[in-house]
């Protein structure tokens, strides 16, 4: 089977059967169709259907090493800078489809799933059974074009505990048990982003694990099926209101469902399993695979199509109402540049400084990728302050669609026209603005970018903690030794 057609993809949602709660409802089955998914579902439909489009089938596919077919460049394993480049553009190219708002679009996990099997000789290192189930799983994905979801991480209950140690250790997902045929996962796990309509889930480990026996039964990295027997998906409150996109133009199309996944005594076969019960390797996953770099090299391209989006965004507010010729705007606007233009440098560096890891795949370097990781959180904040700060007062007078066509249009088009704008376009553009800096969804994007990667705070401290400050010091000390010598010279010339 060759890259997806969004037809095949929802063909295959028809037939799936996963079990998902949602708002009181609990499905099994019917996700395709159901109000709370629908829409999100089509646009991820839109991203297969781009696969095999005449203006991008030739950097969104590459030919299969097995089949021959083309398959999602996603799945590429890039050993030369033309192969790397091709991954960036195909990132590009989906994030901008969507306005960088959908942050799990199949080749975030892809990318991890790619460098993954390109180390499972590591993997085989703890048992050569795991490194030929990574390589097989990565072939199977990518010759099928699965869409995959993760999740990483134990529910909250009481944060000053390690997650296994909640609420005695009754909460995390754990190993109960093992037989002939694999093991057996109880309890639960979050934040499975888009698991409802996913095809897998890939289980990998929390990276706060501590090296004792009882983190043993938490230390695995495993998928499932998201029909799996057992496998259930509690979601939050869908988004998408089924209102018209004229009213929501982002929440109609991109609320991607947050999911907590249980585990009821689920049943993971060997064939699925990478890591067993190594907490050490565990907590070397992301980082000896390379994994983390590529899926923060996918996660900087979407951050600049993100950002692109701002920019327009913000461009086409201040022209309307008349406001780009203040100072105080084009500050604003300045900032939003600049920040676009620092993405574009990171992305650039990570690039042109590639290396090929211990495994031969040419990996972007990671101090740039990694300062975007940190930076973009905070960064990405500033941009509904800016839109609510410019749009002002006009972002609370949207009327609905049903308003700009009703026994109000006349109203509409005499008083809330715009500077370049009729009554009608003024609104549709301000109910983008509003979607994008005060609605729900907008709330729901700015807290998915803030703890994209984890707690803020927790990276900064690691990110500190793994930064090589030594040559820095050296310089320092050198100058000041070399000052310190300077003056005693003069010293004794004077004496």
């Amino acid at each position: 089977m060759a890259a997806r057609t969004g037809k095949d993809f929802l063909d295959r949602l028809a037939r799936s059967r996963p079990t998902v709660h949602v708002q009181g409802e609990t499905l099994t089955g019917g996700v395709r169709d159901h109000p709370a998914f629908r829409n999100v579902v089509r646009s991820y439909a839109e991203l297969y259907d781009l696969q095999h489009s005449d203006a991008h089938k030739e950097v969104l596919t590459y030919t299969s090493p097995t089949s021959g077919e083309p398959v999602a460049t996603s799945f590429l394993t890039p050993t030369t800078p033309v192969e790397l480049r091709k991954r960036r553009e195909a990132f590009a190219i989906r994030a901008e489809h969507n306005n960088g708002m959908l942050g799990r679009t199949g080749d975030y996990l892809n990318s991890a799933l790619m460098a993954m099997a390109a180390a499972a000789d590591w993997f085989a290192e703890a048992d050569p059974a795991f490194g030929e189930n990574v390589r097989r799983y990565y072939e199977q994905a990518r010759e099928q074009d699965l869409l995959l979801s993760h999740t990483l991480i134990p529910p909250q209950v009481n944060r000053a505990q390690p997650g296994p140690r909640q609420a005695g250790g009754s909460v995390a997902a754990r190993i109960v048990r093992e037989d002939d045929n694999g093991v057996v996962i109880r309890g639960a796990r979050m934040l499975a982003t888009i698991a409802p309509f996913a095809d897998d889930l890939l289980v990998l480990p929390s990276t706060v694990l501590r090296g004792t026996s009882q983190d043993r039964p938490y230390s695995y990295a495993f998928t499932v099926p998201m029909d799996t027997k057992g496998l259930r998906c509690v979601t939050r409150e869908p988004l998408d209101l089924g209102l018209p996109r004229h009213d929501h133009p982002l929440a109609s199309r991109f609320d991607e469902p947050d999911c907590v996944v249980v585990f009821d005594d689920v049943h993971v076969p060997y064939e699925r399993c990478f890591l067993l019960g190594d907490v050490e390797r565990c907590n070397e996953l992301f980082t000896r695979t390379s994994a983390v770099v590529h899926m923060s090299h996918q996660v900087v391209a979407r951050t600049v199509a993100k950002t692109e989006y701002v920019l327009g965004l913000v461009s086409l507010l201040t022209e309307a109402i008349g406001i780009d010729g203040y100072q105080h705007v084009q500050e604003d606007v300045a900032e939003v540049t600049i920040a676009l233009e620092t993405l574009r440098a990171f992305l650039r560096a990570a690039e042109a400084d590639a290396a090929l890891n211990e495994f031969g795949v040419l990996t972007p370097a990671w101090a740039p990728l990694n300062a975007v990781r940190n930076l973009y959180p905070k960064l990405y904040q500033r941009f509904p302050q800016i839109l609510r700060k410019l749009g002002a007062s006009g972002l609370m007078a949207t009327p609905t669609a049903l308003d700009v066509t009703g026994p109000a249009a006349a109203d509409i088009d005499a008083y809330l026209q715009a500077a370049t704008l009729t009554g009608a376009e003024r609104v549709k553009l301000f109910r983008l603005v509003w979607d994008t800096c005060l609605s729900a969804f907008s709330g729901r994007q700015a807290l998915y970018e803030y703890y994209f990667f984890g707690d803020p705070v927790r990276m900064a401290a690691a990110y500190v903690a793994s930064y090589d400050r030594e040559p820095y010091k050296d310089r320092v000390r050198s100058f000041l030794d070399g000052y310190a010598a300077t003056e005693a010279r003069h010293g004794r010339e004077l004496a």
